[in-house]
């Protein structure tokens, strides 16, 4: 499910946010995992029978939306498939029977792309981009620090006319980032215009960049500082680098800290884990149940990085990841939850490589936070609710440089808490 924009959705590098949406709790296949093969020399064929017992084997439910798949079987195979086109076809109908939209098909190249975008790193160059409002141009937001985009010299402001050749104005941000991206170790050449100076042309070459998905800051409250991190979601760098934030600000002497997960989608359920134990050092994270009733759950295990008091913000857009992170914060007393109601996904999707590069995402089990409740469709209500009136998100909207400051309601909120825990671990000692 793709939703719609929202003032607090921070741009990324390169963002793939059209597969990694607020649906994605995502999972990998147990080591030893194979792939059945019915050895039919029809490879269509073969795609097909491989999804239909991915599904009957790790679907989260038995009855598969109450459909006779085994039915659905018999019919996927007594078709004939003159190109994997129309396999995919097939594959993509017979998964509508089970109602479920986290369960679905990617082809070889949405696949990569998911593959990409999880892992945290995308070839590239290196620079944050954006439609300018006003002039539709392709603009440099930020060049990330060794990146071929800041060795070459590229800064805020400057605008990319052409890319290898080929004019990108009227492009949306997701297709010029395509003609950008590439291998590592590859040449794409741009087209620049920078205020106050000629149009030049510039020669990169792409490398692997690890995308960052955290910011942070230390923020003057009064006579104290506090550590404001902003995660963007959960790639599988979520955890170090959210730790080098903790660690990083606690150096500059913070007193507390926020953790902003507004508008994060989700992403890896390890790293969901990962990052709970950062603040927790003891005591249930979240409860994962597969089809047949097995669970397992997942608990802190002393590796906190601090103890110094937590406010989390979320709102409707924090899903998934997200919320198995609140729910662990949340349920372990370990912060105070602050904005409007979390999403409601409580569901985990498994990632299947399939025989010809594409992947197949599967609804694998259910998850419970730490007290065992359900919050699918349902979400998690914040301990304070400070809801945006439509004047305070426009002005958020229009000002993404006010998130995160006192002009936003919610942090403001979030810092107002922060500021009396700290008050009350300083009369405490």
């Amino acid at each position: 499910m793709n939703h719609p924009s929202h003032p607090l959705r921070i741009l990324r590098f390169f963002s793939l946010s059209s597969l990694m949406t607020a649906s994605t709790v995502l999972s990998t296949p147990p080591p030893g995992y194979s792939i059945p093969s019915l050895g039919l020399k029809d490879s269509p064929k073969v795609l097909v029978d491989e999804v239909w017992q991915i599904v009957a084997k790790t679907y989260v439910d038995g009855t598969f939306n109450h459909s006779d798949w085994q039915a659905t079987r018999r019919e996927l195979l007594s078709k004939d498939y003159s190109s994997k086109a129309q396999a995919y076809e097939a594959i993509r109908a017979a998964l509508k029977k089970l109602n479920d939209p986290y369960t679905r098909f990617l082809d070889p190249q949405k696949f990569t792309e998911l593959a990409q975008q999880t892992s945290g790193e995308l070839s590239g160059i290196g620079a944050r981009l954006e439609l300018d409002k006003t002039t539709k141009a392709l603009t440099v937001v930020e060049a990330m620090p060794n990146s071929p985009a800041f060795e070459a010299g590229l800064k805020s402001g400057d605008r990319i006319l052409a890319v290898n050749g080929t004019p990108v104005r009227g492009l949306d941000v997701e297709k010029a980032v395509g003609l950008i991206r590439g291998k590592p170790n590859t040449t794409v050449k741009m087209k620049i215009s920078r205020p106050g100076a000629k149009v030049f042309d510039v020669a990169l070459t792409r490398k692997v960049i690890q995308v960052r998905i955290v910011t942070s800051a230390v923020k003057q409250e009064g006579s104290n500082r506090i550590g404001y991190i902003r995660l963007a979601e959960f790639d599988d760098h979520a955890d170090e680098q959210v730790k080098n934030a903790i660690q990083s600000l606690e150096k500059q002497q913070v007193k507390g800290f926020i953790l902003d997960l507004r508008q994060n989608p989700g992403g890896l359920l390890s790293m969901a884990v990962e990052v709970s134990r950062l603040w927790i050092d003891e005591g249930a994270i979240v409860k994962t149940v597969v089809r047949d009733g097995g669970s397992a759950t997942d608990e802190a295990n002393r590796t906190a990085v601090t103890k110094l008091p937590l406010a989390v913000l979320v709102d409707g857009g924090s899903a998934s990841a997200s919320e198995i992170v609140t729910g662990a914060l949340k349920d372990n007393r370990r912060a105070i939850v602050v904005g409007t109601k979390t999403f409601g996904k409580g569901i985990v999707q498994q990632v299947n490589p399939l025989s010809d590069g594409s992947g197949l995402n599967v609804t694998i089990a259910r998850y419970y936070t730490p007290n065992g409740a359900d919050i699918h469709h349902k979400g998690i209500l914040p301990d304070v609710a400070v809801p945006l009136t439509n004047a305070q998100a426009k002005t958020l909207a229009d000002n993404p440089k006010l998130i995160g400051s006192p002009s936003d309601p919610q942090y403001a909120k979030a810092a107002q808490i922060v500021l009396k825990q700290i008050q009350g671990v300083s009369q405490s000692e």
